[in-house]
């Protein structure tokens, strides 16, 4: 496709994104004055972003889990589009379907119901039941989740009208420069992307499912792969209450406080723990298992944006939380310079005092009342003048919780998300930073160390060889192997010595008892610093 035919899309998009607004009304958000036919201006916003399509829907679905961010009729109304938008034909999900398995529906379930369980931006859900068994008893029951029609162009054209509006934003304006439009935008791409290929999703909700297998937590539902192609996804049918039905979960006694903690923690093991986070927390993907209600489990659904972290960015962001709770500004600015989020040249005691002035205000209020969401505008605010660098790979860890965040203030207003997350933050910076960590690293090490001698010694043979076939090999490159070898040795012996002392210091320190070993611990812990030194050495005279 040509420039021209791109350009031409674009221009078309953004007059449909000016008609749209007219119609809807939407300049009343700029400037508070009261336009459209009369009907509320939430309902209004929503109907808006329904006609636009998925990525604006998307939008709205963000915005409805925040009603301290947006006011309430607005988040109530843009709380429809996580599961009411409205479907598509029967007839068309069925095609679909029969191409995608190559059988006709008939075939292939027992029954099939063609009213939608639901229907989102991006695909829809109806009801089903596998082919009864061989020995008669009945079918599983199951959803099965069907594309939109034509929903691969129409996410491409809006995209591309992203990567436009974010490409002159970065051009015209200094402080989009800041917020790196195109980055942004660029990893959102993916993200959406993902969404359109239902085996990935598939394949996530299998990796969820297989990390949390037993918890009380939460539940994740099983994927029948022999049913599952780009375009479906079969999948075992949950029963649950949906979490924004409110008053049903209060008729059954459900206790709100442990529902909103165990959010929290489901979040953050998800994180830390797991590295493998379900990133579109939004109410109309969350179901509650209220069988007990004073022990009440979630049940998840929709997994088509899953995040993950580099172990760099997983590092710098457990130990900012944890500096942030402990008001440790100093290290949340050394953080942000240690991670390059902020230029080189940025003075440490500047972005420390930009921090605290920032962080105190909301440290006046009890730790339940602090918002996520409005320190991380405040932090943006103040970092304009140090350059502050939006990180993409980041957005979809924030935009998830903030989510969570909304979701558990409206179980719960006296949520403390710290209380929660704290215990799960120290556990993790004890098992990934602490000393035992340090120990597991080196001996992880002493494996490569020792297959490091042979390969130098065959290398040194084999260079030899092609040396004596050209007529000799010269003393410097001769002294350069010896040096080598003679390196490689020392630190495998010292690695070797590192761990024996380790030994050494862990079974003084189980068999420590008895008058004539009453300073055992004391010796075990000399030598397993000794052991920590002599590794640490090593590992340094490596690099």
């Amino acid at each position: 496709m040509s420039r021209s035919t791109f350009s031409f899309n674009r221009l078309r998009r953004i007059w449909q994104i000016r008609r749209v607004a007219a119609r809807y009304g939407l300049r009343e958000f700029l400037d508070g004055k009261p336009r459209g036919d009369g009907r509320p201006r939430g309902e209004r916003l929503r109907l808006a972003l329904e006609e636009l399509g998925p990525v604006f829907i998307k939008f709205g679905q963000a915005l409805s889990t925040r009603p301290d961010l947006v006011p309430p009729d607005i988040a109530a109304d843009l709380a429809r589009l996580q599961d009411q938008v409205p479907p598509f034909p029967i007839e068309q999900a069925r095609a679909i379907i029969e191409a995608e398995l190559g059988k006709p529906v008939e075939e292939l379930f027992a029954a099939f119901d063609p009213v939608p369980l639901a229907s989102a931006s991006v695909a829809q859900v109806h009801t089903a039941r596998l082919p009864d068994a061989e020995d008669g008893s009945p079918g599983l029951e199951v959803v099965v989740k069907v594309l939109r029609p034509g929903i691969e162009h129409v996410m491409a054209d809006d995209i591309e009208l992203l990567h436009t509006l974010a490409q002159l934003a970065q051009r015209f304006s200094a402080d989009a420069r800041r917020l790196r439009p195109r980055e942004v935008v660029a990893e959102y791409e993916k993200v959406l992307l993902d969404e359109l290929d239902l085996m990935r999703e598939g394949a996530n909700c299998a990796l969820l499912r297989r990390n949390w297998l037993g918890s009380e937590l939460i539940y994740h539902p099983m994927v029948y792969w022999d049913y599952t192609r780009t375009r479906v996804l079969v999948m075992e049918r949950i029963y649950g209450v949906p979490i924004r039905e409110l008053d049903t979960l209060r008729a059954l006694g459900v206790d709100f406080r442990a529902l909103s903690e165990r959010g929290v923690e489901i979040f953050f093991k998800q994180t830390f723990r797991d590295n493998f986070f379900h990133a579109d927390m939004h109410p109309g993907n969350i179901f509650v298992d209220a069988s007990d209600p004073a022990h009440p489990s979630y049940i998840a659904v929709d997994f088509g944006i899953v995040g993950q972290l580099t172990p760099t960015d997983q590092r710098y962001l457990a130990e900012n939380f944890y500096a942030f709770f402990n008001r440790d500004y100093r290290r949340v600015a050394e953080l942000h310079m240690e991670s390059e989020w902020v230029p080189s040249g940025t003075r440490v005691e500047e972005f420390e005092s930009a921090i605290r002035t920032v962080c105190e205000p909301i440290f006046q209020r009890p730790l339940k009342d602090i918002s996520f969401g409005f320190f991380l505008l405040r932090l943006f605010q103040i970092a304009r003048r140090f350059d502050y660098q939006v990180q993409p790979q980041l957005v979809l860890l924030q935009k998830t919780l903030l989510q969570i965040e909304g979701l558990g203030r409206q179980l719960n207003p006296d949520l403390d998300l710290w209380k929660t997350a704290k215990p799960i933050m120290e556990d993790w910076m004890r098992k990934r930073l602490g000393p035992a960590a340090a120990l597991e690293r080196m001996r992880a090490n002493i494996p490569t160390l020792a297959d490091s001698l042979p390969e130098l010694a065959h290398q040194a043979l084999r260079q030899l060889s092609r040396g004596q076939g050209l007529g000799g090999v010269g003393r410097q490159d001769l002294d350069r192997l010896r040096t080598q070898l003679q390196a490689s040795n020392r630190r495998q012996l010292q690695m070797l010595a590192a761990g024996a002392l380790a030994f050494c210091a862990a079974l003084i320190y189980v068999s420590g008892k008895g008058p004539l070993l009453a300073g055992a611990p004391v010796l075990s812990e000399a030598l397993g610093l000794l052991a920590l030194w002599l590794g640490w050495r090593t590992l340094r005279q490596a690099d």
